[in-house]
C-alpha cells in the first residue's frame, strides 16, 4: 500500500483485479466469468502452478481447442444462470423492502404540502424551505398519483406522485 495519496493510480490495477474476480451476491458469479466464460488465472497461479494450470499445460493443441470450444459453449448457460440468480436476488430485495414500506393513503379534501425539487423554478437554494403549500387533494388516482388544487380552488393541470407530498397539520 502507499503511504501518500499521490500513488493511488499505481494500486488501481490490483483493486480492479480484486473487483472483477470477486463473486457478486446477486449473480453468484464474477464479472470476469460472465464476460469471458472462464474463471481468471491469478498471477500467483502462473508463478506457482496450481492443478488447473498443470492440467491445461499438458494438453496438446487439439485437446486444448476442444476444451476452449466447450468453455465457449457453456458461457451462455453460465450467463443464463447468472440472470436467474439476479432475478431471484432482486425479488428477495423487493420483498424485504416492501415489508418495511408503509403505504400512504390520501383522501379527497385533505390538506398536503408539496415538495420543492432542485430542478423546479420555485427552488431557491439549499437554505430555503423544501416544502410549499398547503394544497388540497382534489382527486386520488390509481398508482399513487394525486391531483392537487390551491386553497382558492384553482386545480393543478398535472398529477403529482404521492411520494412528493406529505400531510399538512394546521
Amino acid at each position: 500500500m502507499t503511504n501518500n495519496h499521490k500513488g493511488w493510480h499505481e494500486q488501481l490495477p490490483y483493486a480492479l483485479l480484486g473487483y472483477r474476480t470477486t463473486a457478486r451476491t446477486s449473480t453468484r458469479a464474477t464479472s470476469y466469468l460472465l464476460v469471458y466464460g472462464t474463471e481468471t488465472v491469478i498471477p500467483a497461479e502462473v508463478e506457482i502452478p496450481s492443478l488447473r494450470i498443470i492440467q491445461e499445460a499438458e494438453l496438446d493443441n487439439i485437446k486444448w481447442v476442444q476444451a476452449w470450444y466447450e468453455q465457449l459453449s457453456l458461457i451462455d448457460k453460465k450467463r443464463i444462470a447468472a440472470v436467474c440468480h439476479s432475478q431471484l436476488y432482486r425479488q428477495r430485495m423487493a420483498r424485504s423492502f416492501n415489508k418495511r414500506v408503509r403505504t400512504r393513503l390520501f383522501q379527497i379534501g385533505q390538506m398536503v404540502l408539496k415538495r420543492i425539487f432542485p430542478h423546479q423554478d420555485e427552488y431557491k437554494g439549499k437554505f430555503a424551505p423544501n416544502w410549499q403549500g398547503p394544497y388540497v387533494v382534489r382527486k386520488v388516482l390509481s398508482g399513487g398519483a394525486v391531483i392537487l388544487a390551491e386553497m382558492d380552488g384553482q386545480e393543478w393541470p398535472k398529477s403529482i406522485n404521492s411520494d412528493a407530498i406529505k400531510c399538512y397539520y394546521a
